[in-house]
């Protein structure tokens, strides 16, 4: 902290005020299929489908755009789902034996899904077993483990007195048959007459109750163990299914079965129907069932099969199916049912099939895609895609789906989006573990999959060299007739195919992937399918010098024959990195021609203009670096060392500096980010380095980040295009690069040289950097000024701020001058992850904005700081620390939205920004009659507009906002530093401070330790001249005060610094020893 502060325009209320206009923290909405389902219902009424999780969270689905979240209290899975028709209710049976009643209401403004009533049943022999709707809603009957059936009132949420008891159920069975049925297994409604339901028992007794005169009308007995019964259309037939894979199809009205069981895939023993539907057309009729398989060839099998006349399939689901349902008339007045979509809910994906197309073709999901349909390996962002490219991305997918996905419209329709079209095209890029590229449609909640890119076709894997690849030929003619559904497949060719990094340029239509075994593709959009010979490229990152024995997997052989390339995005060339570790980092210049990537061991630098290697650079040793130049020196001026005592001085006569050091109490490191801040800086210092120590060696050469810029990197007079090396090791490798002019590109290579070297002191790995002009604008992309999608940038006072992971500086440029530093763990301990740049701009002024740092810490906060002078605007625990996939997994966009994985199938997506958020809006039409209370909270069929204004108004209660103006004032009272924007950056030294009144203590950094604190002479008042100070204020007041007088300045620190800046090391290459990159 310095010795000196200046005193800002902006008070602390003026700028929280600011802040909340700028920065505000939302979860905003899930994307992608709910994670572990086990529940699945529909609304045949309004159109919505509803799922539960082993999570305890309902997910409510309609059109596109019409979703709602609800979380149960506890981490009790749901087990069943019930949709009460045409209210916006449904009623959810936990695992826990619990009921739970969510309604669609209006809370302030806007839709959401909200519990508002539950109820218990305790005791063994009350455990629920199954479930079933009255036909009027108004009852839930509710069979028990015990054999009882309890009927349940909806609107009350409480137990009627009426009770199906099993001993009455009992009395008209068989004397032969009289034994204990078991647990009820299955309840069916009549589909004519509300009042008889069929209730089915565990061991094969069936029964047709008439619930108005409380007694069983007609009783079955069937020999094998019940699994599931259906009504047919017209009520006077019903089938049921059975443990040993048949099913038997029953006349109401006669005791004995209308013909004998059916095993469909006997007579060998199979596995059981675990549900049937038997649906009516006018022609012939589906009978469509779950399970049933053939236990020893294929009892391991997930399918779903349809049969209807001749017509026989079996849908070959990847993962364990949970439950379906059939869209279909219901129409009690009608003659058929005829089903028009079938919807299959697996473990890992969800299937909607067409039962009107001839091969019923599955749709294309507008939502619920199952993103881990290969293992999520990597993903990137891509904000504000051209209208072109984007046409061409949803043409290319269309190509692909085109004789495999149905032409119908999407069936499920319920509810209204009132969300406004977006303004522009976003992409979300994912990269699989089994080589492919996912391209979904970022720009709205639904995350729509638009096309995928398949790179394992330009390489021979291990399935080619194990003769595996179209060997489902011979699979036409087998028994079951077995059809592959569904997108998820969890099974790689091989691993060494994974997309481990993604640039992609949208104005030029380029796209660079890079994969796990050293192999880079370089793509351009083509709108035609063609067939060449893809150009191999080769580069060694690790010469034989190195005396390196990599003992790894080996790199994927190239096809050398030419290669059929789908329309999409297609390669022109490949990369292949020696030794083939997975690629590191990756950056790609489309206005230059260049693209660069790292490794574990190094990088490289390719033209790809004339598709040649530039040059490579191993890292493995890291003395290479800086032996060719005389190490700068470490003395201290005597200004430094004076600096240096004072702080030890303030730092020993700080409060609670005399107790001794004791270790932090379990969980102090979970503390709350506000918490940590309040600390102090003096407990954690004493820390620091143990948390920075690093051990692993074999891990510093890593090159961690790559960047293109265009500037001054020798001189403050002419601007170079440049490219900054980051490595594992807190170094970072400066380029310029001799780019010839565009007209002369084509002829002309590029050359590039190392021109300096920075090597920050604490060695922690650099995470990101940029280079801001003097208005703190990070410099755009040349491509994107050209296109005019961007403002030029400054071309005077630039300043790079280099980001690792335990601190953030700012170095003036050319001079490499530090002048500000941020230390995060100097507070507590954590350590940066991931790193963005982003302009935030006002709420409720479009004219003004901030550019910000924003990062993601190991703890799982979210930062923000201010650019150039690193203030801390805000800190949000976002994830669980214990969430190490979702913290590795999480990105930024330009926007201030982000994305990280809440699960291997599910993205979260977040905002940070006050002003860009992406979240449903949406309302559901009930009818007038509707079961909300609150004439004030029903809503209107025209009232969508209304809904969406008022979903988007910021409405804060009055106490709220006192409570807002009370913690103001009191900030006020003891605000820090503030600013109401960020002043621009100037790479000269900044004038000297004004003097407050009372000195700020300064704490000092165990890097500083220069030895004992210098002696402070004894002298007398009368001695000295002055007057003896009393307290230790007063001495830091009298020091402060001569060293005003000597001219010695603390300017250069900033209250976030307690590390002195100007001690990393700096290297400038001269013109007569500049190193050339050296060319593998």
């Amino acid at each position: 902290m310095p010795l000196f502060k200046k005193k800002h325009g902006a008070t602390g209320v003026e700028r929280q005020r600011q802040q909340k206009e700028l920065f505000a923290f939302n979860k905003t909405v899930e994307h992608g299929f709910p994670h572990k389902p086990t529940a699945l219902a529909y609304d045949h009424v309004l159109k919505l489908i509803a799922i539960g999780t082993e999570s305890g969270v309902i997910k409510i689905y309609g059109t596109p755009g019409v979703e709602f979240l609800g979380v149960h209290d506890g981490d009790s899975p749901v087990w069943q789902l019930f949709f009460l028709p045409n209210q916006g209710r449904v009623i959810s049976l936990l695992q826990d034996n619990s009921l739970h009643l969510w309604e669609i209401n209006i809370v302030d403004g806007s839709y959401c899904l909200e519990e508002v009533k539950s109820y218990a049943l305790e005791g063994r022999l009350k455990k629920i077993s199954v479930c079933c709707l009255s036909a009027d809603s108004k009852l839930l009957y509710l069979g028990t483990e015990g054999g009882n059936i309890y009927l349940l009132d909806v609107d009350k949420m409480e137990l009627s007195e009426n009770i199906i008891y099993q001993d009455v159920v009992m009395q008209n069975v068989p004397d032969d048959y009289k034994v204990n049925p078991g647990p009820v297994e299955s309840i069916a409604m009549h589909p004519g007459n509300p009042d008889k339901l069929l209730i089915g028992y565990n061991r094969g007794l069936i029964v047709i109750w008439d619930s108005n005169d409380f007694h069983a009308e007609h009783t079955f007995v069937s020999s094998q163990e019940l699994q599931n019964l259906c009504w047919h259309r017209d009520g006077t037939q019903f089938t049921s299914a059975h443990n040993d894979g048949s099913y038997t199809v029953w006349k109401a009205d006669e005791t004995s079965p209308e013909k004998e069981p059916i095993i469909p895939y006997g007579p060998f023993p199979c596995k059981p129907i675990t549900k049937l539907l038997s649906l009516t057309t006018k022609s012939e009729p589906f009978l469509i069932f779950n399970g049933g398989m053939p236990r020893a060839s294929y009892g391991d099998r997930h399918g779903v099969t349809i049969i209807q006349g001749k017509t026989h399939t079996v849908l070959d689901f990847t993962s364990k199916v949970i439950d379906f349902f059939v869209m279909s008339n219901m129409d009690p007045k009608q003659e058929y049912d005829d089903p028009h979509t079938l919807v299959v809910l697996a473990e890992e994906e969800i299937v909607f099939i067409d039962l009107l197309t001839e091969g019923w073709p599955s749709f294309t999901l507008p939502y619920l895609s199952a993103l881990h349909s290969s293992a999520i390996i990597s993903s990137h962002h891509v904000s504000n895609v051209t209208e072109e490219l984007w046409d061409k991305l949803i043409a290319a997918g269309e190509a692909q789906s085109g004789s495999t996905a149905t032409q119908r419209d999407w069936p499920l329709n319920g509810g209204r989006n009132l969300a406004e079209p977006p303004m522009h095209h976003d992409l979300l890029l994912t990269g699989h573990e089994d080589g492919t590229i996912r391209f979904w449609d970022a720009s709205t909640i639904s995350l729509k999959f638009l096309y995928k890119l398949d790179t394992s076709n330009l390489f021979l894997t291990d399935a080619d060299a194990n003769g595996q690849a179209g060997g489902a030929d011979g699979e036409e003619d087998e028994w079951p007739p077995f059809r592959k559904v569904g997108t998820f497949d969890p099974f790689s060719d091989d691993p060494r195919l994974g997309i481990q990094k993604i640039a992609m340029c949208p104005l030029t239509g380029t796209l660079v992937a890079a994969g796990s075994a050293g192999q880079v593709m370089y793509m351009k959009m083509g709108t035609d399918e063609v067939e060449r010979k893809v150009e191999h490229f080769q580069t060694k990152i690790v010469g034989e010098q190195d005396k390196f024995v990599w003992r790894g997997h080996e790199a994927l052989p190239i096809k050398e024959d030419s290669v059929k390339l789908p329309v999409g995005f297609q390669a022109e060339f490949t990369i292949q990195c020696e030794p083939p570790a997975a690629i590191t980092s990756l950056s790609l210049q489309s206005t230059w021609g260049l693209t660069a990537v790292g490794t574990s061991h190094g990088f490289a630098l390719f033209d790809n203009v004339h598709r040649a290697i530039i040059g490579a650079r191993c890292t493995l040793n890291p003395n290479d670096l800086s032996a060719t130049g005389e190490n700068l020196s470490r003395k201290k001026s005597f200004k430094k060392s004076l600096r240096a005592s004072i702080r030890r001085l303030r730092r020993r006569r700080a409060p609670g500096a005399e107790k001794p050091k004791t270790s932090p109490r379990r969980g102090e490191a979970n503390a709350s980010p506000d918490h940590r801040e309040a600390s102090g800086d003096a407990d954690m210092a004493p820390m620091e380095r143990r948390i920075e120590a690093r051990t692993e060696e074999s891990k510093t050469s890593m090159v961690r980040f790559l960047y293109f810029a265009n500037t001054f990197v020798r001189d403050s007079h002419t601007a170079t295009p440049s490219l900054w090396v980051g490595t594992n090791m807190g170094a970072i490798l400066i380029y310029t690069l001799n780019v010839p002019e565009e007209s002369k590109r084509g002829e002309l290579s590029v050359s590039a040289e190392i021109a300096k070297e920075i090597r920050l002191k604490h060695g922690a790995p650099v995470v990101s950097l940029v280079v801001v002009d003097h208005d703190t604008y990070p410099l755009p992309d040349p491509i994107e000024v050209q296109n005019e999608r961007a403002k030029p940038p400054n071309m005077t006072g630039h300043s790079v701020i280099i980001c690792t992971e335990e601190q953030f500086k700012v170095f003036a440029l050319p001079s490499l001058k530090p002048t500000r530093k941020a230390k995060l763990t100097a507070h507590d301990g954590s350590k940066v992850r991931k790193v963005a740049f982003i302009n935030f701009r006002s709420r409720s002024n479009e004219t003004y904005s901030e550019n910000c740092i924003t990062c993601l810490t190991n703890l799982g906060e979210l930062s923000i700081y201010s650019i150039p002078r690193l203030k801390k605007q805000g800190g949000y625990d976002a994830l669980h620390e214990a969430n190490k996939n979702g913290i590795q997994s999480l990105i930024f966009t330009s926007r201030g939205e982000g994305f990280y994985l809440l699960s291997p199938s599910e993205f979260e997506r977040f905002s940070l920004s006050a002003r860009n958020i992406t979240e449903p809006m949406c309302m559901v039409d009930l009818p007038d009659d509707s079961r909300l209370p609150d004439g004030d909270n029903q809503p209107a069929a025209e009232g969508g507009e209304e809904v969406a204004a008022a979903a988007t108004a910021e409405a804060e209660p009055a106490a709220e906002e006192q409570q807002e103006v009370v913690e103001e004032i009191a900030a006020a009272a003891e605000a820090p530093e503030e600013e109401s924007a960020p002043p621009p950056a100037a790479p000269e030294p900044e004038p000297a401070p004004v003097v407050e009144d009372t000195p700020v203590p300064i704490q000092m950094d165990d890097d500083d330790d220069d030895g004992p604190p210098m002696p402070m002479p004894e002298q007398t008042p009368e001695d000295s001249g002055i007057s003896r100070p009393n307290s230790v204020d007063e001495l830091v007041s009298e020091v402060d005060r001569l060293l005003a007088e000597s001219g010695i300045s603390m300017e250069g620190e900033t209250e976030d610094s307690m590390h002195e800046i100007t001690l990393d090391e700096v290297k400038d290459y001269g013109k007569d020893d500049s190193a050339i990159l050296a060319e593998p």
